[in-house]
């Protein structure tokens, strides 16, 4: 928990051309865009089962439920800035584990799912809901983990498209279908991890040749880092920011604002994760510094 207060102090003090917001917590109807009702109320109102909170990795507090609502409500608040600014960053989330009916792995809400439909549901009523108009979404997740919750979410719907890069004998054991997921092996290192994003995301256009997505969230995950005590990847700090400047290029090329969350992060040294974390946050800023992309720059009319 302390990487991101870490986090933020030295945005803070080193990066005054990030504009720092506070989050505002989501509402019970937007979380309820991607959960279930009783999962809502049981975070929200502190009945949560033993088994449930050992899923989850902690107990339930009050602290614990404003929190994950207010991680919701910063990616949320990132996907507005996004649709108007071109790129915008939450300095948490990427929550990917937690699904429709329960949390797991730290994770509680989902908060990209959540603000992804949310983002569709108003980009839907301000173009006169029409069909054509639907917001595409890509979610290209490159936390170390499988990104299972956010895949079983989606995993019936045409406008979102799931893309996973993660450890194949890592956490969860049991991987949901992404729309695509590739799996690395234990110590990958940066020329290898780097070609096989190559051709994620070669393959992720190519499946939206005739449909561009309109919104892209990115999920950072500081954790395929070779000094990260969960990832059992072997990336150096270079090569994950290269892997950024790769995913912030390749969506400047087509005009498609991004979202990006921080994801996973578990060093034995603290500092090296959030150093991880502070440069994913320069290259978005450099990426920022493009010429106004208009909103859904990318979306096919």
């Amino acid at each position: 928990m302390p990487k991101y207060r870490l986090l933020r102090d030295r945005v803070q003090a080193e990066c005054p051309a990030i504009q720092l917001r506070e989050a505002e917590a989501a509402t019970e109807g937007e979380l309820a865009l991607a959960h279930e009702p009783g999962w809502i109320e049981a975070v929200l109102h502190g009945t949560l089962t033993e088994a449930q909170q050992r899923e989850l990795g902690f107990p339930w507090s009050p602290a614990m439920a404003e929190r994950a609502r207010r991680s919701v409500g910063a990616t949320i608040g990132a996907a507005r800035a996004a649709l108007h600014e071109g790129v915008a960053a939450q300095l948490a989330g990427g929550t990917h584990h937690a699904h429709a009916h329960k949390g797991s792995g730290w994770c509680v809400f989902n908060d990209v799912a959540v603000a992804a439909r949310l983002m569709q549901a108003q980009w839907h009523g301000a173009h006169g809901g029409a069909a054509a108009s639907m917001l595409r979404v890509a979610v290209i997740d490159l936390d170390v983990h499988q990104g299972d919750g956010t895949a079983a979410i989606f995993r019936d719907d045409p406008t979102v498209f799931t893309l996973s890069l993660h450890g194949a004998k890592n956490f969860p054991a049991r991987k949901e279908a992404s729309n695509l997921d590739v799996a690395l092996p234990d110590g990958c290192t940066d020329a290898p991890y780097l070609a096989a994003l190559d051709a994620a995301l070669d393959a992720l256009w190519a499946a939206h040749r005739d449909a561009p997505p309109g919104l892209v969230f990115y999920l950072a995950g500081a954790d395929p880092y070779v000094g990260d005590r969960l990832g059992r990847l072997s990336l150096s700090a270079p090569a994950l920011a290269e892997r950024d400047r790769r995913v912030f290029s390749a969506c400047r090329a087509r005009g498609i604002p991004v979202v990006v969350t921080m994801a996973g992060g578990y060093g034995h040294s603290i500092d090296e994760t959030v150093a991880i974390h502070f440069s994913t946050l320069l290259e978005a800023l450099s990426a920022w510094r493009w010429t106004n992309v208009q909103p859904g720059a990318g979306q096919a009319p």
